[in-house]
């Protein structure tokens, strides 16, 4: 039996992943997903959420270590836990010095994608969570809470939050201080060297 559309709680979350990668390394392990979305859908009441995970990978060659990892992991967010995906190559771009080639910096900037989709779907959900820190997401909050009315919540870290960010939306959860239920496995580190 479908719920009343009156009662319905639709809830969307959108994962900046560069930024609660910042979080998972001062914890020192890795969030479990399936835990976090069940974990939010029962903090929020939701009786409907879907997640949103925006992420830039290495391009193929340019490390040491498989990337197969990190795109099975993308596998099992989608077809495992029903998340939409939005990925992109890291854009490898060289840095010229007294006119030499010297190193090559890593772009892969989500921000756009993840405001065109916080718009876009804005009338399918009735509140909205925010995992990021970036101040550039506070023109956003502020539109989908003085514009649709929409309840705006951010995950972030304390070392990882703008001021802005912080007061700008319905309520501000410090990440590092969630529960150990939606925390996963330890964090390895490995050596990344990019050639």
């Amino acid at each position: 039996m479908e719920i009343p559309h009156e009662t319905k709680i639709v809830l969307h979350v959108f994962i900046d992943a560069s930024n609660l990668w910042q979080a998972q390394k001062a914890k020192g392990k890795m969030l479990d997903y399936k835990k976090l979305k069940e974990f939010l859908k029962l903090k929020f009441s939701a009786t409907e959420i879907k997640v949103f995970y925006y992420t830039a990978y290495p391009k193929e060659g340019t490390r040491e270590y498989s990337l197969d990892g990190k795109h099975k992991f993308f596998v099992y967010l989608k077809k495992g836990l029903g998340f939409e995906v939005r990925k992109k190559e890291l854009k490898r771009i060289p840095i010229h010095r007294d006119g030499c080639d010297d190193s090559i910096q890593e772009k892969g900037n989500m921000d756009v994608e993840l405001t065109i989709d916080a718009v876009h779907f804005a009338e399918n959900y009735c509140s909205a969570v925010f995992f990021t820190g970036d101040s550039d997401f506070l023109a956003l909050v502020s539109y989908l809470r003085n514009i649709h009315k929409k309840k705006v919540y951010v995950f972030s870290s304390k070392n990882n939050i703008s001021q802005e960010l912080r007061t700008g939306a319905d309520q501000y959860f410090d990440i590092l201080e969630l529960k150990d239920d939606v925390w996963g496995r330890d964090l390895k580190y490995r050596s990344e060297k990019s050639f």
